[in-house]
């Protein structure tokens, strides 16, 4: 069958909409005929063109040369602060951890305020890569929505006050023995730790609850039973040459992504002479990030994970000589569980199986599987451990139970908010208000802290003193970036106050490290300041097998759900919310749906036809007693019989960006026998009769004319020809009456641009991509990209520099005659491949927007970069409309100071984040990516300065540094030596997006090789 490459369900059906967009770029209906009938008083209400159709360019350059510049005052320094030079940036290395996402960072601060954040490449955890959300959190400290200063009774108070009020409560209830409880996600601080434990001195009553939003207890709780480690595995995808997740997005949210994302990467490059990458196979219900980058993938129901994991056991244990379980039908998965059990015996000690699933005996019987295939030592580490995720559901399901009882004297609620996160959280709520004494940390008041009586809000990470150790022996340091912006103060220095220290959080965290850490590493305290990072040598892991009784835990599997599944999961960009108000995370489409500004119900394709479901309908949802409105969204991989949402939206208290954006899906978990379970069975979807709900979704947006420009063939074949799916194409040429057939690079009108002493370019390599979308949201804080909002976006007009295309691959579907009346037939594109595609401009040696621009607003430098002059630029758009790519933009308002554009850049604080080395474009004009040429020429200058020439890995773009598995690669084509040159291989994976054009991009790609069988597994 042959394949089809398809960008959205609406390509994919010929939806008239999609149609109208893709065959006119120019697609906004003109209202001439309305307009003409107007009177030129009338004309404020017409579009900006029409404005000046009707009235002429006359009375247009009138007005403009009415316009002048306000005048805006500045004070110099009197004295220059130390260690700040104007426009010279400073780094420091520093951490971030919101007891959610962690990082080992580089802050880049310009003139004392941070306004980027980079990997630090010395941390042996997360290796220089950052997430979207750590990137975005920059943002994140300049909200307005934080608190200024304490609050009592909801009303701001004295610092003094606050601390008088709470330490002379917390001594009655001492004094009385009343229960003390702290309320927190994970703590991975060894301060913070201390800090807990002192307070727990002062106060013997204290007992610290530690619980996720998206909870692991479960595979703790498995290896502390089975393997006596009271901890969570690490996890080393790079040794494993077989991979299986069951419902595991370890790609995107699962223990720790950004170490996961390297690590796999690493087993799926094919660069420096390797001929193998590792196989992935996925059972899932909802297409997550990981499942689409699976080479074979498996569509299940939640309900399911349990059974698919003891017939795995089973099959594996057949090979192993070791006794079975009794295990629940697989159904139809039976033969792939079995096909995937001889992969993962052929690799035994090489292999990895890991399971998100939320469930004790689930956990079990993979902790089983993974010993008899001797993966313990190897791909799975019980001796270095990893600690952020620490959460224990059975001490929070007691807690809420001395709650409700009233048996809590005082709750301290940090980093968390139960009230929002927990399935019953109006409950949480109402028990809340009737403690003793509640104090929250947030920096906000959000749903928790609306419901206690004292907020005392903790500094942002990039104004603070903080530690952590994400993975055992393994620390990193943070240090303040700025002083703080309002009178917040950290938790440890308030915990110190109300256990009577008057200790700065500094010299507490300092005398910690003397104490414990710094002895160990044999460092000083300046240098592990310096690097950010100390690490002790790992401990050599040890093979190990469960003494879990696993025919118990396969007894104990839920059992098989019936009627429709719904599936809560967590999105790429929002995560489990606590960055909600972040409007660059809101504006990231979703890798998937590409759909921003909203989360919506995901149905399978084969549902949707069946019930009748259109993209946008509104369905009612009720699972048990909670009954929630969604919108629809049609998502290929989703599978048949199941649903899901995403959480992490429908705040209500968390700050104008986020309130009332999407629905709250968190009431659709729930609680019991000490296990959060994220998973429902027997929902009822239905229909509403409301409107349809606008989404503003990305995927058919910027479409080049329905040319699919990815390219991809599987390992066996690209082995045999290296050309493997990038066959080189010619086209005729004539020569008088001759006739041959010519690559496209040989046929050019042009004349060649003559190289300077550099030659910029990028490489991507589509086999490390996995879409999770830290470049776009990098490439957004290093060039003060604007944020457009949910209205704009739906009208493509979204800023982005650069996207991340997300095809889909199926084989042809079945004909309409074909089919019959049997809707049950299977068909290919309800569960295709998914392939992922960075595009930005392509800064082409022939590019087709210089030739066009009336303004030469668009020029070609003399080191191969495609550049834009914002103050040439009329706003014509006939760059834009030549671009065969599709990644120019085009301000169609006036973003900054504009309150129809209630974002950041309408507010003072938010417009500290923006990067002063790149110009705020104004209305009218267009822009795109730069090749971040202000690093370039920063780069430049700072070798010059040293008298050196510039070497490879000197200069980075923002996109390439923040990728947490190195898919994109920068370079100088004139080094003869970089990598970059080392990537290209037009006898192999290597080419340019529609070569036919014979544009000759700055930018390649190597071809997507996939070990399966093409056209056989998705």
């Amino acid at each position: 069958m042959s394949q089809r490459y398809w960008k959205g369900v609406e390509e994919l059906q010929n939806d008239p909409e999609f149609a109208r967009l893709k065959n006119n770029e120019f697609y906004e209906h003109l209202p001439l005929d309305s307009m003409i009938s107007k009177k030129a008083e009338d004309v404020s209400t017409t579009p900006r063109r029409d404005f000046l159709k009707f009235l002429g360019f006359s009375v247009a350059a009138a007005s403009l040369a009415a316009c002048e510049t306000p005048v805006q005052k500045t004070i110099p320094y009197l004295i220059r602060p130390d260690q700040i030079t104007p426009g010279i940036p400073n780094w420091y290395a520093s951490t971030y951890f919101d007891g959610y996402d962690y990082c080992s960072v580089l802050v880049k601060t310009r003139d004392g305020r941070p306004i980027k954040i980079e990997g630090n490449t010395l941390s042996s955890v997360t290796r220089g890569g950052v997430s979207a959300r750590v990137q975005a959190s920059v943002l994140s400290l300049y909200d307005s929505g934080r608190l200024k200063s304490a609050l009592a009774s909801g009303k701001e108070a004295a610092w003094a006050d606050v601390d008088k009020a709470i330490t002379t409560k917390l001594a009655e209830i001492a004094a009385a023995g009343g229960k003390i409880r702290i309320l927190s996600s994970t703590v991975i601080s060894p301060t913070v730790s201390k800090a807990i434990a002192d307070f727990a001195a002062k106060y013997p009553t204290t007992q610290h609850v530690q619980y996720y939003a998206f909870s692991a207890s479960a595979l703790h709780q498995a290896h502390n039973e089975g393997f006596g480690v009271n901890a969570v595995p690490s996890y080393d995808f790079s040794k494993a040459d077989v991979i299986v997740g069951i419902d595991c997005d370890f790609l995107a949210h699962w223990v720790s992504p950004i170490e996961h994302a390297r690590q796999y990467a690493e087993t799926r490059k094919l660069d420096e002479g390797k001929k193998t990458m590792s196989r992935h196979i996925q059972y899932e219900a909802a297409l997550s990030l990981t499942g689409s980058n699976a080479d074979q993938r498996h569509g299940m129901k939640p309900s399911m994970s349990g059974a698919v994991a003891a017939n795995l056991y089973n099959a594996v244990a057949a090979k192993a000589g070791a006794t079975a379980v009794s295990a629940p039908s697989a159904g139809e998965l039976s033969k792939a569980i079995e096909k995937t059990a001889e992969e993962l015996w052929a690799a035994k000690g090489k292999s990895l199986v890991v399971c998100g699933t939320n469930d004790l005996a689930t956990q079990h019987l993979v902790a089983g599987i993974n010993s008899l295939l001797e993966n313990y030592g190897t791909t799975v580490d019980l001796d270095n451990t990893n600690r952020m995720r620490q959460g224990n559901d059975t001490a929070l399901a007691t807690l809420l139970d001395e709650l409700g009882k009233g048996e809590v004297a005082a709750l301290f609620v940090y980093n968390a908010n139960p009230v929002y996160t927990l399935p019953n959280g109006t409950a949480v709520g109402e028990m809340i208000r009737k403690a003793g004494l509640t104090v929250s940390f947030a920096d906000r008041n959000d749903e928790t802290a609306a419901c206690c009586q004292y907020v005392c809000p903790d500094h942002h990470a990039l104004e603070s003193w903080s530690d952590a150790e994400p993975r055992s022996g393994a620390y990193s340091l943070g240090q303040p970036t700025i002083s703080p912006l309002f009178q917040t103060r950290p938790v440890v220095e308030s915990l110190l106050a109300w256990a009577g220290s008057t200790m700065a959080a500094h010299d507490y965290m300092k005398q910690v490290w003397a104490s414990a850490i710094l002895p160990k590493a044999g460092v000083s305290w300046e240098k592990a300041l310096q690097e950010g990072v100390v690490e002790l040598a790992k401990a050599t892991p040890r093979s190990a097998k469960t003494s879990a009784n696993l025919s118990a835990a396969a007894s104990a599997l839920p059992k098989a759900g019936s009627g429709i599944e719904l599936t809560v999961y967590e999105k790429v960009g929002l995560g489990n919310g606590q960055q909600a108000n972040n409007p660059w995370l809101q504006e990231l489409p979703d890798p998937i749906s590409k759909v921003t500004w909203d989360n919506y119900l995901a149905v399978s394709p084969k549902d949707a036809r069946e019930k009748g479901w259109k993209q946008g309908n509104v369905v009612q949802v009720k699972a048990g007693n909670v009954t929630i409105k969604a919108p629809v969204v049609i998502q290929p991989g989703q599978t048949p019989g199941t649903v899901s949402i995403a959480a992490g939206y429908g705040r209500t208290a968390a700050g104008k960006t986020a309130n009332g954006v999407g629905v709250n899906a968190y009431p659709l978990t729930s609680l019991s026998n000490g296990q959060i379970s994220y998973a429902v069975a027997g929902v009822d979807v239905q229909k509403t009769a409301d409107d349809d709900h606008a989404l503003a979704a990305t995927q058919t947006h910027h479409t080049m004319m329905g040319r699919a420009i990815v390219k991809e063939t599987n390992l066996a074949e690209w082995t045999k020809d290296p050309k493997a799916g990038n066959e080189e194409e010619l086209f005729p040429v004539f020569v008088g009456k001759e006739k041959s057939e010519q690559p496209a690079s040989q046929v050019s009108l042009w004349n060649e641009f003559q190289d300077g002493h550099h030659h910029w370019g990028l490489a991507i390599d589509l086999n490390s991509c996995i879409g999770c979308g830290a470049c776009v949201v990098a490439c957004t804080s290093e060039n003060n990209v604007s944020v457009v909002g949910k209205d704009e976006v739906m009208r493509s007009r979204e800023m982005h520099w650069m996207r991340i295309d997300r095809y889909y691959s199926s084989d042809a579907d079945p004909k309409e005659g074909e089919k019959g009346d049997n809707t049950a037939m299977e068909v290919p594109s309800d569960m295709p491949r998914v392939v992922f595609q960075p595009v930005m401009c392509q800064h082409c040696n022939h590019a087709p927007c210089e030739t066009v621009c009336p303004v030469i607003a668009t020029s070609h430098s003399t080191e191969g970069l495609n550049q834009m002059t914002y103050n040439r630029c009329v706003g014509t758009r006939y760059c834009a409309n030549n671009c065969p790519y599709k990644v120019r933009r085009f301000n169609w308002f006036r973003y900054h100071d504009n309150p129809k554009f209630d974002y950041h850049m309408n507010d003072d604080l938010g417009k500290m984040v923006l990067n002063p080395d790149v110009t705020v474009r104004a209305r009218g004009v267009m822009e795109k990516c730069s090749m971040c040429v202000q690093r370039i020429q920063a780069g430049k200058l700072e070798a010059k300065k040293a008298g050196v020439p510039v070497k490879d890995g000197d200069i980075n773009t923002a996109c390439a540094q923040s990728c947490p598995t190195n898919a994109i690669v920068f370079g100088d084509y004139n080094d003869k030596n970089s990598r970059i040159n080392k990537f290209w291989d037009p006898k192999g994976r290597s080419y340019h997006l529609l070569e036919e054009l014979n544009v000759q991009p700055n930018v390649f790609y190597l071809t997507k090789v996939r070990n399966s069988e093409e056209g056989k597994e998705a």
